[in-house]
């Protein structure tokens, strides 16, 4: 006897046929309100040997159906089926509520049949649910399809599941910490922390205090033991960003961390040892710093085990258009707005930029075209590049024209105050940011937002 599938929601793929070639018998009912309570009331659920839930659009009305399968004790398994981009939320809600998902495509019709007989009791178990899911969302964030950025993104699960340390390069904003991050939920050390740590954002002489911690008395504000980021990472990931700004002092600590998987605490009499991965990052070429002798060879060699490389984003001009399209339905979710397009001159005005920020500032670009493009239509004036504000429409009066003239004055004063204060300093940015009487991680992202890089001042 055949086994019964009812398909809940619009069959917008030939499901249903695709199921009766399998040996299934297959129906579908039309739940437009995605409640799981209407397809139990037309249908009995004890007729059926599995539910198969057809979501292809992310809207609200996935979570009811989610809501009302949670609530029912009795019920057959469920098999939700995903379209691809499916937002990571939309993951999580497949997570919590059904027993095994799909991302569809044509080619997966076998699966598909696969993951059926799995669930009714035949077949052989494969990866769980939330293996699959959490590979699914850690990759999701990584958008692209040119060859060398899919080179690297196709080495994270094998790097994800060794124990080695782990270099990520690339320029600022080309997503560095999203792979590192994506390495992290895809290893073994998924359950434990992910702690990020900004290298370039601490103060030299804080720095190894926040990195190991201290005891009590190690200092003269020092009233209690205090935990660093290593302990607080213990079992997960330390994900070292900028690490081509650590004081030679700190690489020859953190060496250690790596090689024997100790550290000593400011104060203590003894070391702690550390069950932690450390991951990597710098937009700087290791190698040249340490012909430079300014990091240390030993450590460089530590962390080079593995290397991923992330491309400029100029250097993949073919992806804006697919980042500009998930940015855009990205930013309009985050900010409730109804949907928004790219028309072709506003696409073709971002795929000529040179993007000095590379994938995070065309999201920046993306999210303040969002808020400032009223219509469903986005079009090139609603694009600003390099931090300026959208241009005046045509049909805007000359208001517009004076705030864009203070804005383009402001910035290029404090661009020129920074590069003034980074040259008197050697690049040292703590001194500059005290002249400045500006907290250092602030003077920090002044500098981000102008690309501003210290080593340009070092040697002057």
């Amino acid at each position: 006897m055949a086994h019964r599938v009812l398909l809940i929601g619009d069959n917008q793929f030939p499901l249903a046929a695709i199921l009766a070639d399998g040996g299934f018998e297959a129906e579908v009912v039309s739940c437009r309100a995605c409640d799981w309570s209407v397809a139990s009331r037309e249908q009995r659920p004890s007729s059926w040997d599995l539910f198969v839930a057809t979501l292809f659009e992310s809207t609200p009305q996935w979570a009811n159906l989610f809501q009302s399968i949670a609530s029912h004790t009795t019920r057959p398994p469920v098999l939700a089926v995903l379209r691809e981009g499916t937002a990571a939320q939309l993951f999580r809600g497949v997570a919590r509520s059904a027993d095994d998902f799909i991302v569809w495509s044509a080619e997966r019709q076998a699966e598909l049949r696969e993951r059926v007989a799995r669930l009714l009791g035949k077949g052989e178990n494969a990866q769980s649910i939330s293996e699959r899911l959490t590979d699914s969302v850690a990759i999701s964030r990584l958008v692209g399809q040119d060859a060398r950025f899919v080179d690297a993104i196709a080495k994270i699960p094998v790097v994800a599941r060794s124990r080695v340390p782990v270099l990520i390069q690339g320029e600022t904003g080309t997503g560095k910490e999203l792979c590192a991050r994506a390495v992290h939920h895809m290893s073994p050390r998924r359950h434990f922390p992910f702690i990020p740590v900004d290298c370039a954002a601490l103060p030299d002489h804080l720095l190894e205090n926040e990195l190991f911690g201290h005891v009590r008395g190690a200092f003269t504000d020092a009233h209690r033991d205090q935990a660093g980021l290593v302990a607080m990472a213990e079992g997960g990931t330390l994900f070292l960003d900028e690490i081509d700004s650590l004081p030679l002092p700190v690489q020859a600590k953190l060496l250690r961390l790596i090689a024997e998987h100790t550290y000593k605490p400011l104060g203590a009499n003894r070391f702690a040892a550390a069950n932690i991965r450390i991951v990597a990052a710098g937009n700087r070429s290791l190698d040249e710093m340490v012909r430079q002798q300014r990091f240390r060879s030993d450590l460089f060699f530590r962390l080079n085990v593995l290397q991923l490389y992330l491309p400029a984003l100029r250097h993949r001009r073919g992806d804006i258009p697919l980042l500009a399209r998930h940015f855009v339905e990205r930013a309009c979710g985050e900010a409730g707005t109804g949907r928004k397009t790219l028309v072709p001159a506003a696409l073709d005005a971002l795929v000529r930029a040179e993007w000095p920020g590379n994938v995070r500032e065309l999201y920046n670009v993306i999210q303040r075209a969002v808020v400032f493009c009223d219509g469903p239509a986005i079009l090139p004036h609603h694009i600003s590049l390099s931090g300026e504000p959208p241009a005046d429409s045509p049909d805007e009066d000359t208001g517009g024209g004076f705030r864009a003239a203070r804005e383009r004055t402001v910035r290029a004063f404090e661009r020129a105050y920074i590069e003034e204060l980074l040259r008197k300093h050697h690049g040292n940015v703590t001194r500059s940011a005290a002249e400045a009487r500006k907290d250092r991680r602030v003077f920090g992202r002044m500098m981000k937002r102008y690309h501003i890089d210290r080593v340009v001042f070092e040697t002057h």
